[in-house]
């Protein structure tokens, strides 16, 4: 394969896929590693990646020393801004609004320079909070901890050794040859390559750092004080909620046979659709701190030799993506909801190892998969359906019922937010005369990636009044929202050109014999 090599995030959630690759603009350099170096079962052909940058050799996760660290932080932090506010009153108001935001921002680096020398857990609930803390943190904070994403300093093999002997055995890892050499690395953990010497199966050990599963609990609370004490939040139910949610969702990535058990259903779940390829989990060489699974390898979305397939090929594969949401939200009920383009690569057909007449898609790292409840997805989908339909007051309705509306809001604000709704979704609608011209092709087939459909989006809720009675969404459809955007994105990466209609008309209808003409 041209392009299979140790790579980098394409998306800001830093999350750990079973392995990482180079996109397009920085191109992999290759080392041939000598059996002597770790094994004898590779041989010669096996290729692993440098590594760039450094490594250390212990994650601290000590909860008394990371939370004096945090407690310090906060108090550095506390006192600078009661300081900051006790000066600023004197100012004008433009002044003492300018000057707020520049104390918001120097608060911000504070603590993302504080949470990224302790590693482990806590960068990552940063990185989880720059993702769905937008609407409880100021924006200077969560462009502050989007900079947590490339903090990824990887464990020395030394330490990792002695977690894949812990975890496996002395005599069940002898039954492999291990890389040292990670081909990826997050906050949580890093992943290797691998070869079973008994029939040559390779294979990707996805590897958690030692302690950091233990310290969660510790680390939010603190990260949370620090927060409240920097006064970089305001406190309330709805924060305590979101923080008890961020718990939940950190707990449940380092459960790795929780992943190694959606994986599975996943794979069988997909398993006569041969669009898809899903890595299989080897449960003898899996635990709750360990997950192994087949090497699957595949092409960037955006590398060059995706981009030059043929356009009908590449919306054929944007289909594809579309309908796999389609699936998750309208039959299974369960959504992997991390958009990262780490977690898929594309499969080329004809080349060696890959199916010979169909492009494929691999899906990879099930740790963010909600499963959402009927309560939540009835009325998601009748707001897609009034959507569809035109129809504004079921739109409303629909919001209405999830909660984060009110009939008491002005009707023009009630019904711009079903304007809203009904942009994003635009190139799933019936209704293409309200298609920007540029948006269309001369066969009439929506063009995703030139539509420039998220900013005119964004622009139309601007120009709006929703912003000032918007209430926070519920979690559910935050994930959902975020779902949403990383596959219209996946499908304009991949500069497909088709209409999204019939698809959603067929899982809208698929229990009726008719549907709206």
């Amino acid at each position: 394969m041209a392009e299979v090599s140790r790579g980098r995030w394409l998306s800001s959630n830093r999350r750990l896929s079973l392995y990482q690759y180079n996109d397009q603009r920085q191109q992999a350099s290759y080392i041939r590693i000598s059996p002597p170096a770790w094994g004898n079962g590779f041989g010669k052909d096996f290729m692993a990646s440098k590594k760039s940058g450094n490594t250390v050799s212990r994650i601290k996760t000590g909860s008394f020393e990371r939370r004096l660290s945090l407690t310090r932080a906060g108090l550095f932090a506390g006192t600078r801004m009661a300081s900051h506010m006790a000066t600023n009153w004197l100012s004008s108001k433009e002044n003492r609004e300018r000057r707020h935001r520049e104390m918001l921002s120097r608060q911000a680096e504070f603590l993302v320079d504080e949470l990224g020398k302790l590693k482990g857990s806590v960068v990552k609930i940063g990185q989880v909070m720059a993702l769905y803390g937008e609407h409880f943190l100021p924006e200077e904070v969560t462009e502050a901890l989007h900079t947590l994403e490339d903090q990824t300093t990887s464990l020395e093999w030394k330490a990792i050794q002695q977690v894949l002997e812990r975890e496996l055995g002395a005599a069940r890892l002898a039954e492999l040859d291990v890389d040292p050499e990670p081909i990826g690395a997050a906050s949580l953990g890093q992943v290797h390559r691998a070869r079973r010497r008994s029939d040559g199966l390779e294979l990707v050990l996805k590897v958690q750092y030692p302690g950091v599963a233990d310290a969660i609990d510790s680390d939010l609370n603190a990260v949370a004080q620090l927060l409240r004490v920097a006064r970089l939040v305001s406190i309330g139910p709805e924060f305590e909620d979101w923080l008890e949610e961020v718990r939940v969702m950190m707990h449940r990535e380092v459960d790795y046979r929780l992943e190694a058990e959606t994986t599975e259903r996943f794979r069988q779940m997909l398993a006569n659709d041969a669009r898809f390829v899903v890595p299989r989990v080897l449960q003898e060489y899996s635990t709750s701190h360990l997950m192994a699974s087949t090497y699957e390898p595949g092409h960037s979305v955006s590398s060059v030799a995706v981009r030059e397939l043929p356009l009908e090929r590449r919306s054929e594969l944007g289909k594809a993506a579309l309908e796999l949401f389609l699936e998750e939200l309208f039959v299974w009920g369960e959504i992997q909801t991390d958009p990262n383009f780490g977690n898929y690569r594309i499969r080329i057909a004809g080349e060696p190892g890959c199916d010979p007449q169909r492009d494929q898609i691999v899906l990879l790292d099930f740790g963010a998969v909600q499963s959402y409840p009927e309560s939540f997805l009835t009325p998601v989908k009748r707001m897609i359906q009034a959507s569809y339909e035109g129809n504004r007051e079921a739109m409303i309705e629909g919001a209405v019922n999830l909660g984060f509306m009110s009939r008491d809001w002005p009707q023009d604000v009630l019904d711009t937010f079903a304007e809203v709704c009904m942009s994003v979704l635009e190139p799933l609608l019936p209704d293409q005369g309200q298609w920007p011209e540029h948006a269309v092709n001369s066969e009439g087939q929506y063009r995703w990636k030139q539509s420039d459909l998220p900013s005119r989006v964004a622009r139309q809720a601007a120009r709006s009044a929703i912003s000032r009675y918007f209430r926070i969404p519920p979690k559910e459809f935050v994930f959902l929202n975020r779902k949403l955007i990383g596959v219209y994105t996946f499908i304009s990466v991949l500069c497909s050109e088709f209409n999204g209609e019939e698809l959603l008309r067929s899982y809208l209808y698929q229990e009726s014999e008719t549907s709206p003409s």
